[in-house]
């Protein structure tokens, strides 16, 4: 199985932390040159500091706000005059939790902006060079939602949707060019949204945060919460050569928890 990524240029959103910076592991063990986007630029340092050279990989970091759609399209466009990108990562925080009912015309807007917009955005900046370069991968970390909406989470299950469908029909669009779009669909995995969504149920159900740890966990055939690194190894799976004719799909890495096929 050829899964080398020597001389490939990665591109990882949220990279910081949790499955971005897991995914930016992944990628780089595999031989990838890896390029971090997220907010926080000492926490972008550190984790560039854990990502591997051992094949002379070089690696990159630069500090944007998915909100500043400007901004971040002037640095990936500084960026791709050095370098093509052949593989992108868009993964960003996911919106706040709550109710639909609840949900404000802006926070739709938001979340409309950091996804669906970003996602737009970068790829058409990368696809090009995708094309010259006879290789690329686009790799969106979504939810599970997609498949199965969870309860709490109205915005996201929204907009997630909304991405699902975009990337479906951008996998059409690019397949002629060997360009494969697909989606990462993590389950429970323990990253700070996993306790945000935690922290909203003890709160909502009053109950004790472990008693509804517990009773997640029940939920998940396999009986336990996901690792960063395990949704990471499907993603970078994907981003291989070895997943050249897999593309215009949603992998769930979930467990088992999704009832759907």
């Amino acid at each position: 199985m050829n899964l080398d990524l020597t001389g490939k240029n990665a591109l990882v959103g949220g990279a910081s932390k949790g499955i971005g910076k897991a995914i930016a592991q992944e990628l780089a063990q595999l031989g990838a040159n890896v390029t971090l986007l997220a907010r926080n630029i000492n926490a972008l340092g550190s984790v560039s500091q854990t990502l591997d050279r051992s094949r002379g990989q070089e690696h990159n970091f630069f500090s944007v706000d998915y909100s500043d759609v400007s901004d971040l399209q002037r640095k990936v466009k500084a960026l791709l005059m050095q370098y093509p990108i052949h593989i992108l990562i868009n993964n960003t925080g996911g919106p706040a939790g709550g109710s639909l009912s609840a949900a404000s015309p802006t926070a739709f807007l938001e979340a409309f902006n950091n996804h669906l917009i970003c996602n737009q955005m970068l790829s058409q900046m990368v696809v090009p060079f995708m094309k010259e370069e006879g290789y690329g991968r686009i790799i969106n970390v979504i939810s599970t939602s997609v498949k199965q909406p969870i309860d709490g989470l109205g915005v996201s299950n929204t907009i997630r949707g909304a991405v699902a469908n975009w990337s479906k029909t951008l996998a059409n669009e690019v397949g002629p060019y060997g360009i494969t779009v697909n989606n990462v669909l993590p389950g429970f995995t323990e990253t700070e949204r996993l306790e945000e969504i935690i922290n909203n149920k003890t709160n909502k159900l009053n109950k004790d945060e472990d008693e509804v740890t517990e009773a997640m966990k029940k939920g998940v055939p396999l009986r336990r919460f996901a690792a960063p690194w395990e949704v990471a190894a499907a993603a970078a799976f994907l981003a291989s050569p070895s997943a050249a004719y897999i593309s215009g799909i949603n992998l769930p890495v979930d467990g088992g928890r999704t009832k759907s096929l």
